[in-house]
């Protein structure tokens, strides 16, 4: 199976491994595509565990696993990545499709390594919309307003 980050690489060998806790995230764009495969399959567990322990919500686990029953997870785009010593930053559109049509998450997430591992801090969150004109994000080739923007 691909992995649904968007990689081209199987789910086992990109961000299952992180997922599954068998391997941590090389990186803060690692970590955010890890972070996007556990929304689109409601695991919740990981994404707590992969917050800085300061900001972890231990409920938000059934809030997740919840909101992956509804939710349709289509794409991720990845703008742009840095990494600098402990800190690092990762400007991303996620798009999804829940009982409000086709949305997109654009954030920027700030990441900080702790004790050798990669952890996600906070993030800024940008007003956005899929484009008439852009292509759909569910993949049928198509523009969005021949598509599922009809």
């Amino acid at each position: 199976m691909q992995c649904c980050c968007g990689s081209g690489r199987p789910y086992e060998e990109c961000c299952g491994p992180a997922v599954s806790g068998a391997r941590a995230a090389a990186s803060p764009e690692a970590l955010m595509r890890s972070r996007y495969c556990a929304y689109a399959r409601g695991e919740g567990d990981y994404l707590v565990d992969t917050t800085v322990p300061h900001r972890r919500v231990p409920e938000d686990a059934d809030l997740i696993r919840e909101h992956a029953s509804s939710t349709e997870w289509l794409g991720l785009e990845i703008l742009s990545s840095t990494e600098s010593g402990d800190g690092g930053a990762v400007e991303f559109k996620a798009y999804f499709r829940d009982g409000d049509g086709i949305r997109v998450h654009h954030e920027k997430s700030r990441f900080v390594r702790l004790d050798g591992r990669w952890y996600y801090d906070e993030g800024t969150l940008y007003e956005a919309k899929v484009g008439r004109n852009d292509p759909c994000p569910c993949g049928s080739g198509k523009k969005y307003k021949k598509c599922c923007g009809r």
